[in-house]
């Protein structure tokens, strides 16, 4: 399974970027050497703002490529807002500056806002807002490739009127095309010339299904790099650069950093990201600042003129200011309990992942994981597991429902995302405004949806066997029916294996049964022309006891949660690791007399003087009624613990008689492990006579989840 779709490196070089173009503000080699600083500032630091945005684009194309405009709206009026805000921030230094004092006021400001920056490092948000609209155009109307053509076609413009103004002046059509654009904006850095193409190539790398080697990435930028300093220092011995943003090695540098950097392993960090942001916002006032306090205590040689310290001085103050300001945001939001202070799920992603990466090796080359994550990731956290998932390679989910997709899509998730079960037809705007794949069940619903006029993307269920939803796969007209839905997008057939949990020889004899059915259709309706698209029939049972079928995907659910069903045999030999926990912390600790009785009903009397514990979590958490009837037990202190007397909405009692030392307070452990002892969700279920699904679907909307071994930028969310 591909695991190299690293994040945390991405955001680390943020900070190295922002420090990049305080270092061009500041130019910190000057009063050393001029040339050394000619090549920091004005070569190596212009990857800063390029490698921002190719940020943007490799986070962004997905998006795109779906034509989300929903997403993309939201990310442009994030930036615009900040934008606005920036603008406000400089105004007084504007002022000052005697900048809005010019004849020519009301045809400079919108110039400014559109194109140049309300103030010098600000370009970089119309430049970035810009640059995303017209690749989402473009991308949407021609497709990537074309864009790419364009979008190099655009920076090449762009060169001749910034590194290389100096050659176009030369040719007079040039020199007069130049003069026209430059009436319209000062530089031609900006987000019609420089910044499609570096979202372009952020969004090709995205795209691409092989990432190049770290030593291939290593050689290729030291060599772009050398040619890069190359290209500027000769640009600048011959005087050609207006300029020195845009350069022609500029792009293979790019390409090659940005490969690099996505083989490095690292966190992603949502506060690294606010920082690095709020120092490229407010580095211009730190420079503002010690200025005017360097001519206040009369040391402008040592704080300003040693441009060294200079540089430094303003990049402490900035990380400062930045750390500053993200505390002080952080503090001002509205406090919350711990998560942990009451009742939780733990949920362990590493866990997570093993299972995925486990469950794939159990499969043919071509078939990739279709992870369920429906009945938020039966009761995991939806959100969290399939950024996780995503994370770790695999770009296909499934959901039950149509707003289970659309909280997928909306929290960030890429990739397919099958909605399994029925969406009203009514909703098919939703289906395509978010992206969502629909099964269909029958040529009724197909041809609902048929009849909206508009495009939509579908698997068809055929029904094997089980009898449930699908289209019976003797009904071969039927099915020829939907296939010739025009406005049907179909994009794969599938079906659903009902015993394949099951190693009885009747019930393997079924299982083989229905896989003969569903091949048997399916080259059927090969043979009659009809593009099938990707197929699936196994779920977590059938990776596990059939996982040689020829597929595409195969739907992992309960499995990826290293849970299955208690003393199940299965013909794979796997070690699944559970990904769940759920404990609880003690309330109240009482000493009771012999002949006393527990709880609602008095159902439990005490047959010896004891000591019990009340523990927070009850029914309304999802914890079965019936449950201290079934003789079961939590952990605490490494030590079973007997469950007695009724489960209550909010709490449980325990007899903690052996178990030393329990206080309030302490944790105990419903499912999972404590020291030595454990108890598995399965055992939970058998307990209660049901099935696992059961148990973890039913967990309490009010128990917060607990993310261990997690991205903080994903914890959030949830």
């Amino acid at each position: 399974m591909n695991s190299t779709r690293h994040a945390g490196a991405l955001d680390i070089f943020r900070i190295y970027a922002a420090f990049l173009v305080v270092a061009i503000h500041t130019s910190p080699l000057w009063s050393f050497n001029e040339t050394a600083d000619f090549i920091l500032t004005r070569i190596i630091a212009r990857v800063a703002v390029p490698f921002f945005i190719m940020v943007s684009g490799y986070f962004l194309f997905p998006y795109i490529k779906k034509g989300d405009w929903h997403y993309i709206w939201r990310f442009c009026k994030k930036m615009g807002i900040l934008y606005g805000i920036s603008i406000i921030l400089y105004l007084p230094l504007n002022i000052y500056a005697g900048r809005y004092n010019r004849s020519n006021f009301w045809l400079e400001i919108p110039k400014d806002i559109l194109f140049d920056g309300t103030f010098y490092h600000l370009w970089y948000f119309p430049a970035l807002l810009i640059g995303v609209v017209l690749v989402t155009l473009f991308v949407r109307i021609m497709g990537l490739r074309i864009t790419f053509v364009i979008s190099t076609a655009l920076y090449m413009v762009g060169l001749f009127g910034d590194s290389y103004y100096g050659v176009a002046r030369q040719i007079p059509f040039l020199n007069t095309l130049y003069d026209q654009l430059f009436a319209v904006f000062d530089y031609t850095r900006n987000g019609v010339f420089l910044a499609p193409i570096y979202l372009v190539m952020g969004g090709m790398i995205f795209n691409e299904n092989k990432q190049l080697s770290l030593r291939t990435s290593m050689i290729g930028l030291a060599i772009s790099s050398m040619l890069l300093i190359v290209e500027g220092l000769l640009l600048d011995h011959f005087s050609l650069q207006r300029h020195d943003s845009m350069y022609v090695m500029l792009i293979p540098c790019m390409y090659f950093l940005f490969q690099l950097l996505l083989r490095i392993p690292g966190r992603s960090s949502k506060s690294i990201r606010d920082v690095s942001l709020l120092i490229y916002l407010i580095h211009p006032w730190m420079i503002v600042f010690i200025r005017g306090f360097a001519k206040l205590i009369d040391q402008q040689k040592l704080l300003i003129e040693t441009s060294l310290i200079h540089y430094l001085l303003v990049s402490i103050l900035s990380i400062a200011a930045a750390g500053l300001i993200s505390y002080i945001w952080q503090r001002g939001k509205k406090p919350l309990p711990s998560k942990d202070s009451r009742a939780w799920i733990e949920i362990d992603l590493e866990a997570l992942v093993h299972n995925a990466q486990t469950l794939q090796k159990l499969l043919p080359k071509r078939c990739k994981l279709m992870a369920v994550v429906k009945a938020n990731a039966y009761g995991h956290g939806d959100v969290v597991i399939s950024k996780t998932l995503n994370q770790s390679g695999i770009h296909t989910f499934a959901v039950a429902t149509l707003s289970e997709g659309i909280r997928l899509r909306t929290n960030g998730i890429k990739g397919d995302i099958l909605i399994l079960g029925y969406t009203n037809p009514t909703n098919v705007d939703l289906l395509r405004r978010y992206h969502l794949t629909q099964t269909v069940v029958d040529y009724s619903y197909a041809k609902r949806l048929n009849d909206s006029d508009k495009k939509i993307m579908v698997h068809v269920k055929i029904d094997t066997g089980m009898h449930r939803l699908g289209i019976d796969s003797r009904n071969l007209s039927e099915l020829e029916r939907i296939f010739n839905c025009n406005n049907l997008v179909i994009e794969g057939v599938f079906s659903h294996l009902s015993v394949s949990d099951s190693l009885t020889d009747d019930d393997i004899a079924f299982t083989n049964k229905q896989l003969d059915e569903f091949y048997k259709t399916i080259e059927i309706l090969e043979s009659k022309g009809f593009s099938i698209g990707k197929i699936h029939i196994q779920s977590s049972y059938g990776i596990l006891n059939y996982p040689n079928i020829p597929s595409d995907y195969a739907r992992a659910g309960l499995a990826l949660y290293g849970v299955l069903s208690k003393n199940d045999k299965i013909r794979t030999h796997v070690k699944l690791q559970p990904v769940l926990s759920l404990k609880a912390r003690i309330a109240a600790v009482k000493e009771i007399q012999s002949g006393e009785a527990i709880g609602y009903g008095r159902t439990y009397t005490a047959k010896t003087n004891m000591k019990i514990a009340v523990a927070t979590i009850g029914y309304a958490d999802g914890i079965p009624r019936h449950l201290s009837e079934t003789n079961s037990y939590v952990l605490l202190h490494s030590k079973k613990a007997p469950i007695i007397g009724r489960i209550c909405m909010d709490q449980i009692i325990i007899d903690v008689s052996y178990v030393d030392e329990v206080k309030a307070n302490d944790v105990v452990t419903i499912i999972g492990r404590d020291g030595v002892e454990q108890i598995h969700c399965q055992d939970l279920a058998e307990k209660c006579g049901t099935i696992t699904n059961e148990i973890l679907s039913k967990l309490g909307s009010r128990l917060p989840h607990v993310f261990n071994n997690v991205h903080k930028d994903m914890a959030h969310t949830q």
